[in-house]
């Protein structure tokens, strides 16, 4: 079920724009865990496209995502969703509340969903929609918005699995070296062990094709700290080095001098 949407002009008058239609629900007030907290995070970080600049890509946490002209209240609120092709900004100079797509024109390049208990069935589209009622996230996410990758992440068992649309359908993604490629974006996305504001676990991250890590600001920091204080040490040494060689050139001047003392006693001159 593909969609042909009216153009934002054609729809800014008659339909709720961003600021209708606002990312918490108070129904669901709040984040379900620390962790659906922290995990996006560090997706939003190492998000960087090589190809798409900071002002060309937007990336939402927990945000509406209202994809239905024709039903302007149904949303989804997806974990972690990222667009490339579209301003950072709303209208280029405000932050979004809601992502409407209706007025950005662009779907969701990827959506990353983190499984909690009781989402399962939902997450990996094995639950029928109702008559009159909206869409289920899978067909949302397949075959309205038809977003070409979708990533689902099990924190309880560390595993990852993904999905390319093909053909207008999903088809389970290979995963190689235990990450999901998503070459159009020249990024993959596989799991790393290490430290996240403070807890050690299994996260999700974005990286380079060849595995490379995408390092997050405080990785930066640290590898500049480090790359300083190994500059600072190599400085040292050649200051050392340099002191050594000097040294070394003085003793085999005082050396020479002893010789050349002697073999004038000898009656030799040592110029000759």
């Amino acid at each position: 079920m593909t969609m042909h949407l009216p153009t934002p002009i054609q729809l800014r008058q008659d339909l709720p724009t961003m600021y209708d239609l606002p990312s918490e629900n108070p129904e669901e007030p709040g984040l379900p865990d620390e962790f659906h907290g922290l995990q996006p995070q560090l997706l939003q970080f190492t998000f960087q496209p090589p190809n798409w600049s900071e002002t060309r890509r937007f990336v939402a946490m927990d945000m509406n995502l209202y994809y239905d002209v024709n039903h302007p209240l149904w949303y989804k609120r997806p974990d972690w969703f990222g667009v490339v092709g579209v301003s950072r900004l709303y209208e280029e100079w405000d932050s979004r509340l809601s992502y409407v797509i209706w007025q950005e024109g662009i779907s969701p390049f990827v959506i990353v969903e983190l499984l909690s208990p009781g989402t399962e069935d939902e997450d990996f589209g094995e639950t029928e929609s109702q008559p009159g009622k909206p869409p289920t996230k899978w067909q949302v996410y397949e075959e309205i918005l038809q977003v070409p990758y979708y990533f689902i992440f099990d924190r309880y068992t560390d595993r990852l699995q993904g999905f390319h649309l093909v053909n207008g359908r999903y088809q389970p993604l290979n995963l190689r070296d235990g990450r999901g490629f998503v070459p159009e974006l020249g990024l993959s996305l596989g799991l790393w062990r290490g430290i996240y504001q403070g807890l050690t676990r299994q996260w999700l991250r974005w990286m380079k094709l060849n595995g490379e890590r995408i390092a997050l600001p405080q990785e930066e920091a640290e590898e500049a700290k480090q790359e300083a204080q190994s500059a600072k040490q190599e400085t040292e040494l050649a200051k050392q080095e340099t002191q050594s060689a000097k040294q070394e050139a003085e003793l085999a001047k005082q050396r020479a001098e002893r010789l050349a003392e002697q073999l004038r006693q000898m009656g030799i001159d040592p110029e000759i």
